[in-house]
């Protein structure tokens, strides 16, 4: 399954309080996600960590009108405008959330979790550092784009999988298999109110990519010789680009007026 991004989060119900839709409360709930209180350092104005509703509010104050989500990998900076402190950060994070709107220049945050405590009795904190980030225009990907590239890149690499014969006579064969013909549907949307259903659909098509992802990436399968492994390991590298390419439209779609269902 899908593990939503930290920052995933904080920009979806991150937009719907900036946006009036959620309460402070309804919004800091649903981004912790069961996690410690999250703290936020580095922000303008504050000497200090503060905690994340304070930060939020603070933001907004600044004139903030919503955040965008970057998911980067290596030799793909996807959703990172610069400078280059920040984007290293979030490289190394994989995940960050950057600010629209603000007068002057805009801000990037990076999550940083820590597990503590004994097995069996653990517990998350989560730092969110705040970095200047470069003031520019989002290049996309826009919703409808991401939506049409997925699905492009989803039946591209489904072809090469099953006549692969990714997963031989085995139980992961199923699962793979099965994941390829699911339809969507089944999990609760990250997202938050004031998105567009197409959104929430692209979501839910992400999660069932990232299942094949899992799937076809543990082993080898039934490729048998060099060409073939190659020949899989290269069918996933589009189709998860365009995993991470769907995710960043689909929490951005909110700012986006064009948006539709």
């Amino acid at each position: 399954m899908l593990d939503v991004p930290r920052s995933g989060a904080l920009v979806a119900w991150g937009n719907a309080l900036l946006s009036g839709r959620v309460g402070p409360d309804d919004a800091v709930t649903r981004i912790t996600h069961g996690d410690e209180p999250h703290r936020v350092v580095g922000l303008p104005g504050e000497s200090g960590p503060v905690g994340l509703s304070l930060a939020l509010g603070r933001l907004r104050a600044l004139g903030a009108t919503g955040l965008r989500l970057a998911l980067p990998a290596p030799g793909d900076p996807l959703g990172l405008p610069g400078p280059p402190e920040f984007n290293d950060a979030a490289l190394q994070a994989g995940e960050a959330a950057v600010t629209v709107g603000l007068p002057g220049g805009q801000l990037g945050l990076v999550p940083e979790g820590e597990v503590y405590g004994p097995p069996g009795d653990q517990a998350v904190r989560v730092l969110w550092r705040v970095y200047e980030a470069a003031d520019r225009p989002f290049p996309g990907p826009f919703l409808a784009e991401a939506d049409r590239e997925l699905a492009a890149a989803l039946k591209e690499a489904t072809d090469v999988l099953m006549r692969l014969d990714v997963g031989g006579t085995g139980a992961r064969t199923g699962a793979v298999a099965a994941a390829l013909r699911a339809r969507p549907g089944g999990h609760e949307s990250p997202l938050a109110p004031g998105y567009p259903q197409r959104a929430v659909r692209v979501v839910e098509q992400a999660y069932r990519v990232a299942t094949i992802l899992e799937l076809a990436g543990q082993d080898h399968g039934a490729a048998v010789n060099a060409y073939e492994m190659s020949a899989r390991t290269d069918s996933l590298v589009p189709l998860e680009r365009a995993c991470r390419r769907a995710l960043v439209a689909a929490f951005g779609a909110a700012l986006e007026p064009s948006a539709a269902d």
